[in-house]
């Protein structure tokens, strides 16, 4: 049986809250995706809380409502994508900051696709490897540097 959920994690040389700006905030994430995945979010839609809502463009150019299921500022953010106006089919994208030092922050990034229900992602959904979320971390690593 396949796993259905997949992380990575990686060191990166920056401090948890600098960090997670780049995640909380919609706009900033196609800089750093490593599937190659997100094409653009209008600003001003940075996640503050559980319940929150933001809309992302693919690069295929299909519209994603991502509802924010998990919340803890400058620790942990998920999401669950949807259609818009539809009830998300049940695979989370979930992101956790442990602070190390000042300067240093070890990333986990998760893709869990455990009660994904619709059968049209299946094949996406098994496709989504360690490496694939390990490219997103060594974007944002390289990001994050950019702007430290």
């Amino acid at each position: 049986m396949t796993e259905r959920v997949v992380s990575a994690s990686r060191e990166i040389a920056a401090a948890a809250p600098e960090i997670f700006e780049l995640i909380a905030d919609p706009s900033q994430q196609p800089r750093w995706d490593g599937n190659d995945n997100l094409s653009q979010a209008a600003a001003g839609q940075r996640i503050r809380s559980r319940g929150d809502m933001f809309v992302m463009t693919n690069t295929s150019g299909k519209v994603r409502e991502n509802h924010v299921v998990e919340f803890v500022e400058g620790r942990r953010v998920a999401w669950t994508p949807a259609e818009p106006g539809q009830t998300p089919p049940g695979h989370l994208w979930r992101w956790e900051l442990e602070p190390l030092d000042d300067g240093r922050t070890l990333v986990t990034h998760t893709y869990d696709w455990t009660n994904l229900t619709d059968e049209r992602r299946l094949p996406r959904a098994r496709s989504t490897t360690a490496d694939n979320l390990r490219a997103s971390l060594d974007r944002l690593a390289r990001v994050a540097s950019e702007q430290g």
